[in-house]
């Protein structure tokens, strides 16, 4: 098998596995209301459940950054993978508490070491393909996203338990990640050569800007995810029914932002590109806080899913370029925790300020987070770097298409 073939065919393999991490997170975060019915978990108790999940996922990142000195990241995610969608089934299987606790440790610990060992692949092979495809990897999972949230309609909609719901998805999906497992591609000469190595002296400072992006990045979207339904029924006005457009609206933006995203990449830099969406994404945050109504703030949150949806995956991919070999894992694990500290803080910071002060003056705050990422766009590369320091080739085999480009 030539090595355009092995890329070509581990490329689709991840694709498909990203795909199916957006079916299963999108099947739990949808189905909460049911699993609190389920289990009779009450208001006070169920964020403590919910803030578990990110926290256990932040514990096994770092310990994927350990495992993979060790073991190839390939490995981790053929294990974690399956794990996650056995934990998904397990959160319907249960009758008592301490089951569906249990259930979600164990999602928490497996899709840690998921969204690292996916991202330290998806880092790995845009190293070997010369160019940007890291935005295509996280469209994959975008798209798994609607899915996942359709299907969870579709089940509450037809009034299929918890357990019967996941079943279906499970037994579709595990049976196919684990055949595309086998297509997974490990960069094993640059894992050999370099295993054991850290960060080395002052590549946590170099990390910390790109940490503090992550963050920001993931406050704003759990803003979206968690406030803009009830923003623009309890602010805005809007009924009900309309209330639920504003984050599948985001969601197909999101898809389609990352889906042409790396041609944007390739034709005008990362840098212009994070920018760019770091400006788009601000002034969404500032039509939804000045919106008249309703209407108004769904074109804000349709902004907002065009501006962030290139900043993750290309922060996953800058620290690709700023570290070398084994520090690149490394580097990932740790940037991948910054993922769930977005994630805890967004929801609850936005609600404090909305109950203190005014709802559409929480919504500037992460505003003002995300543009701090224009300061810091120059940690993602060179101004005119169409992939990456180092290693974008002037010449190289475009194995998505058979054809060479220049």
């Amino acid at each position: 098998m030539t090595d355009d073939v092995r890329l070509r065919r581990g490329r689709g393999a991840l694709g498909f596995s990203f795909f199916a991490q957006g079916v299963a997170f999108a099947l739990l975060v949808t189905r909460i209301p049911g699993i609190q019915d389920r289990y009779g978990i009450s208001d006070a108790l169920l964020p403590v459940f919910l803030a578990a999940v990110p926290i256990l996922a932040g514990v096994a990142s770092v310990a994927t950054e350990h495992v993979v000195k060790r073991v190839p990241p390939s490995v981790v995610l053929r294990w974690a993978q399956p794990l996650v969608l056995l934990s998904l089934l397990g959160v319907g299987a249960g009758s008592r508490m301490w089951q569906v606790g249990l259930a979600l440790g164990a999602f928490g610990l497996s899709v840690g070491a998921l969204d690292a060992s996916m991202n330290m692949l998806g880092v790995s092979l845009q190293r070997a393909y010369g160019r940007s495809i890291m935005l295509g990897f996280h469209a994959a999972y975008s798209l798994g996203g609607i899915v996942g949230a359709s299907a969870a309609w579709a089940g509450a909609h037809w009034h299929l338990g918890l357990f019967a719901s996941y079943l279906s998805a499970v037994a579709v999906l595990a049976p196919l990640v684990l055949l595309a497992s086998r297509r997974y591609v490990d960069q094993h000469e640059r894992h050999d050569a370099v295993a054991g190595k850290g960060l080395g002296p002052g590549g946590f400072k170099l990390l910390l800007p790109l940490c503090l992006v992550m963050a920001c990045a993931y406050i704003g979207d759990s803003t979206v995810a968690n406030w803009s339904a009830k923003y623009l029924q309890d602010v805005l006005g809007s009924s009900e029914q309309l209330a639920t457009v504003p984050y599948n609206v985001y969601m197909v933006t999101t898809l389609i932002g990352r889906a042409v995203g790396d041609l944007g990449v390739r034709r005008f830099g990362a840098v212009a590109v994070v920018r760019g969406g770091s400006v788009v994404a601000a002034g969404g945050f500032a039509v939804v806080a000045a919106a008249p109504g309703a209407w108004v703030g769904m074109f804000g949150f349709t902004l907002l899913g065009i501006g962030l949806c290139v900043i993750v995956p290309q922060t996953f991919a800058a620290a690709g370029r700023v570290f070398p070999g084994a520090a690149c894992d490394t580097a990932i694990a740790r940037l991948n925790i910054f993922n769930y500290v977005g994630f805890l803080i967004g929801s609850p910071l936005v609600g404090g300020i909305g109950d203190a002060w005014s709802y559409r003056g929480a919504m500037l705050v992460p505003m003002v987070l995300v543009l701090v990422t224009l300061f810091q766009a120059r940690s993602f590369g060179p101004r005119a770097a169409r992939y990456g320091v180092g290693h974008e080739r002037p010449r190289v085999v475009d194995v998505g298409r058979g054809g060479n480009e220049v």
